[in-house]
C-alpha cells in the first residue's frame, strides 16, 4: 500500500510534468472551484441564476439559439471546452472538499465565460426517493462539448436551464 506521503510526491511530480499552460489551467480550476463551492452555500441562488444567463424553458428548443451565436462559429472553442472539462474534473478530485456538480458546473462556466466561450448550465431532478428526497444535478455544455455532470442520470428530468 502506497503512503499519503507517497501518493502527494506522485501527484507533486506528474503536476510538474503538465505543461505550463496545463498547470496553469489546473490551478484556476482549483480557485474556481473554491469560489463556486463557496457561492453556492452563501449566496442566494436567485443572485447566481443572473450570473449564470437566461432562464429558458427546457421545452425550448437550443438549436435555433446556438444557430445566431458568433462563438459556435469559432474551431478553437471546442478545444477550449475540453481543456476547462479536463481541469475541473482534474481539480476537483484532488480537493479538500467534495465539488459536487453544480460547484463544478459554476466553475466550469465562469472559467468558459472568461474565455468568451458561452455555455448551458442545466438543472434536473429526479424522485422522490425512498426517503422522500428529491435527487438534483446540474450539469454543463458548451461548444458542443458536455463539460460536467455527464453522463447524466437515466431518470434524471430536466427542470431548467441557463443561457
Amino acid at each position: 500500500m502506497i503512503s499519503t506521503r507517497g501518493r502527494t510526491r506522485r501527484l507533486v511530480h506528474r503536476f510538474f510534468d503538465l505543461p505550463a499552460r496545463r498547470r496553469a489551467l489546473l490551478v484556476e480550476a482549483a480557485l474556481s472551484l473554491l469560489v463556486a463551492r463557496a457561492e453556492a452555500r452563501l449566496i442566494p441562488f436567485s443572485r447566481t441564476a443572473r450570473r449564470l444567463g437566461g432562464f429558458v424553458s427546457p421545452a425550448d428548443g437550443l438549436k435555433d439559439r446556438r444557430a445566431g451565436d458568433p462563438a459556435a462559429a469559432d474551431p478553437s472553442m471546442p478545444a477550449m471546452a475540453r481543456d476547462v472539462a479536463w481541469a475541473v474534473r482534474a481539480a476537483a478530485r484532488h480537493l479538500p472538499f467534495r465539488a459536487v456538480c453544480l460547484t463544478q458546473a459554476l466553475a466550469a462556466h465562469a472559467m468558459l465565460r472568461r474565455r468568451g466561450v458561452r455555455g448551458v448550465v442545466h438543472f434536473g431532478a429526479a424522485g422522490p426517493t425512498s426517503s422522500d428526497a428529491l435527487d438534483a444535478h446540474a450539469w454543463l455544455e458548451a461548444a458542443g462539448v458536455e463539460v460536467t455532470g455527464y453522463p447524466i442520470p437515466a431518470d434524471m428530468v430536466e427542470i431548467a436551464r441557463f443561457i
